[in-house]
């Protein structure tokens, strides 16, 4: 095991490469017809567990607008594989959704299930293979096996680094002078930066617990790119809010996204106004989460600071919504096609973000 965490590639494209073409994935461990039963003095001194109400507390409330409305245990997470494959077919368009911001099929969303141990890797990817063999093959059904390997390869990342993956300087031991001024980062975490895409997201995970893979990527650019501060503010901050709270993929995404992990692009950087247009172009996320905008017309509402007093209405820009904390200056490229009603996002089939790990040569078989 030690050789084989050693020789752990530090690139995602040449692990998945080496598990494709080297790997079996090992078959699932019949279930039991009947567990063991309970040790007769846990039985004797075990109570009813308490309700809520006797701790002092209230049912939760779900947010109508949350992306993940549903319950955790394993029977609702074979219930979600059984919809997302077999029932919705959702998964033959994994690859062109997965991206998105709206709603619950846009994603698979097993991860919940998948941090707290209710379904495993094994039992996904085997049911793929079925639904390939019985229904469709093709580019998506990949994907999502895509994204499981990157959830391995994670883990192994994180034994083979052991403490460093939490430290400053991350994996890759660089030296780097974060900043920790906590009134920026309060600003952040609360959905109160004055950067519409940013916030829509913050205010998001805040109420719902959930984050789109798309709005991750974006808010840690922001908070390790734009505004400085030590990433493992917010890789704290995900860790106390995300429903799919996984150390080793937490900690391992905020290295990739603050440049000091298995990112092979040296100091990549999420262009915000860029990423709102692209995936939120008529601004229908933006106005869910930030409601003091909504008013706002079209893809404007991501650049609210540009617009001038009769297209803002009565909202008063650090009355009702605060003024941008900061306005890169590549940000202004883009700030036309907000305006524009005749610009349309690119087409969802072409790669974005991780996606340049991979370079699909086929269409239905791979």
């Amino acid at each position: 095991m030690c050789a084989l965490l050693i020789s752990c590639p530090d690139t995602y494209t040449q692990f998945r490469k080496d598990v494709e073409s080297r790997s079996k994935i090992r078959k699932e461990q019949p279930m039991p017809p009947m567990l063991k039963p309970l040790p007769l003095e846990t039985i004797e001194i075990s109570e009813e567990l308490p309700s809520l109400q006797k701790l002092g507390l209230v049912d939760p409330t779900v947010n109508a607008n949350t992306a993940f409305p549903f319950s955790g245990g394993e029977t609702h997470a074979l219930s979600r594989l059984q919809s997302y494959l077999w029932s919705t077919r959702a998964v033959e368009k994994y690859k062109t959704t997965r991206n998105g911001l709206l709603g619950s099929e846009y994603s698979t969303k097993f991860s919940p299930w998948l941090a707290f141990g209710c379904i495993s890797p094994r039992r996904i990817f085997f049911e793929l293979r079925k639904y390939e063999n019985e229904r469709v093959k093709n580019d998506s059904t990949y994907w999502v096996i895509f994204e499981l390997l990157w959830r391995d390869y994670f883990r192994f990342i994180a034994a083979k680094y052991g403490k460093c993956l939490f430290y400053s300087g991350g994996i890759k031991k660089i030296r780097y002078k974060w900043e920790e001024d906590m009134a920026k980062f309060r600003k952040w975490a609360d959905g109160q930066t004055g950067v519409p895409f940013v916030d829509a997201n913050m205010r998001e995970l805040l109420e719902t617990g959930w984050m789109s893979n798309r709005g991750r990527q974006n808010v840690a650019s922001f908070l390790t790119k734009d505004l400085k501060l030590d990433w493992r503010l917010g890789a704290e901050w995900f860790e106390y809010l995300l429903v799919d709270y996984d150390v080793c993929s937490n900690y391992g995404n905020w290295n990739y996204s603050a440049g000091i992990g298995n990112d092979p692009r040296e100091d990549r950087k999420f262009n915000m106004i860029k990423q709102a247009m692209d995936y939120d172009s008529d601004g229908s996320f933006a106005r869910i989460w930030v409601p003091e905008l909504s008013s706002i017309h079209g893809g404007k509402i991501h650049v609210p600071w540009t617009l001038r007093h009769g297209e803002l209405g009565s909202i008063k820009l650090g009355v009702d919504y605060p003024n941008p904390m900061i306005v890169a200056q590549e940000w202004g490229r883009h700030f036309d096609k907000t305006k524009s009603s005749s610009w349309t996002a690119p087409s969802r089939n072409k790669q974005k973000g991780i996606d340049f790990y991979f370079k699909s040569n086929t269409s239905s078989g791979r």
